[in-house]
């Protein structure tokens, strides 16, 4: 199937990263949809796009749109991604795929019985050298991985005064840093490790207590400084930590923050396994750590001549020419668009089905916080 155009629900920070992504993949974007009918005028405009449509319903019944991203806030996404698929669209969602895992595998079996490729936006997958990393694991350079310790750290929610959205359970549901940035952290361990997560013993923390909300509205990544704001008292999650156990006896310690100042946006981890250690820093992707016990340890920088095919196909500039965030949603859609236009399924990429997944998962932390033990992770 050819993909004619596609089209763009959502003209925030990830909606605008999502149309660059698109057009570097030589794919048209035709046109977007934000909250209101002046957001979307402003985004098309400043997204140089040419339609504006007034509805999700528009856009299913546009028969040049043949896939649609959906950046919309959380809340929004599973009515969204229903109604487009019904209509016989192929989708790409922003984690999370949905709220509630109950949600998320209605959405699988929607696809499954239409047959439509669906996508869930676990684009930090795709760093080169994560690929590197997971191909390494399944040669078997450090044996089967034992023991893994990550981070995934941010600061643009430290301040009081920092406000988005994703700090609103209407529109982002109860969980915030732990669903919007430890998912992708969790993506991450089990795509390189190949572990199967069976229990999870977190605590979650709401450590600002009272947030200073700006009347209108805010973009992310931005501050307000010229609205008037209303003190809103907090109870979504800043921070966590998480110990794992796997289902063949490995165990991990990871923690996830939003207010940690100077971690602009650092998914770090490392995983050891009886024959050696691997460690990645997404604010210095180009590099992977290979430690030993016996030997000097290595740090492989990428390089085309020297990686695995896998890290190679979504290696897109020669070695020493910095490739970073957005290229990871170029490699993530290439494949899904691939699959469309060939109708098949590669396997390549995360589907609605690893996004259910990662809601067992946030949903057992979760419950693991509320009881101070220890949850088995539904299946």
């Amino acid at each position: 199937m050819k993909i004619n155009t596609v089209a763009v629900i959502g003209t925030g920070f990830i909606g605008t990263v999502h149309v660059e992504s698109i057009r570097r993949t030589g794919v048209s974007v035709k046109g977007v949809l934000s909250g209101s009918a002046e957001s979307t005028k402003r985004g098309a405009e400043n997204l140089s796009v040419s339609t504006q449509y007034k509805s999700v319903q528009e856009i299913c019944s546009d028969k040049d749109v043949t896939v649609v991203h959906v950046t919309s806030p959380n809340a929004l996404h599973y009515p969204q991604v229903k109604e487009l698929m019904a209509a016989g669209k192929h989708v790409i969602c922003e984690k999370p795929l949905a709220l509630t895992a109950k949600e998320g595998i209605d959405l699988v079996n929607l696809a499954n019985k239409t047959g439509l490729v669906n996508a869930t936006c676990f684009n930090t997958r795709f760093y080169p050298m994560v690929h590197e990393a997971r191909s390494l694991v399944k040669s078997d350079l450090i044996g089967v991985p034992r023991y893994i310790k990550g981070h995934y750290h941010q600061d643009w929610l430290t301040l009081e005064t920092d406000w988005n959205w994703r700090l609103e359970a209407e529109q982002a549901g109860e969980l915030r840093a732990v669903a919007d940035i430890g998912s992708h952290l969790i993506d991450q361990i089990g795509f390189v490790s190949g572990l199967e997560i069976s229990e999870v013993m977190a605590e979650l923390h709401t450590l600002v207590k009272t947030r200073q909300k700006p009347t209108g509205p805010v973009q992310t990544f931005t501050i307000d400084t010229s609205s008037k704001r209303e003190s809103v008292k907090m109870s979504s999650d800043d921070a966590a930590g998480v110990l794992i156990r796997f289902t063949n006896g490995a165990r991990a310690t990871i923690s996830i923050s939003q207010i940690s100042s100077g971690r602009k946006n650092s998914i770090n981890w490392e995983i050891s396994g009886p024959d050696g250690s691997l460690a990645f820093d997404s604010e210095n992707p180009e590099q992977l750590w290979i430690g030993h016990r016996g030997k000097a340890n290595e740090l492989l920088q990428r390089d085309l001549s020297m990686l695995s095919p896998s890290a190679a196909k979504i290696s897109f500039y020669p070695g020493g020419h910095i490739e970073g965030f957005s290229e990871t949603f170029r490699g993530l859609f290439e494949r899904v668009y691939a699959d469309i236009e060939s109708e098949s399924r590669s396997a390549t990429y995360p589907t609605f089905a690893d996004g259910v997944r990662s809601l067992q998962i946030t949903d057992a932390i979760a419950e693991s916080s509320q009881k101070s033990s220890w949850v088995k992770v539904k299946r």
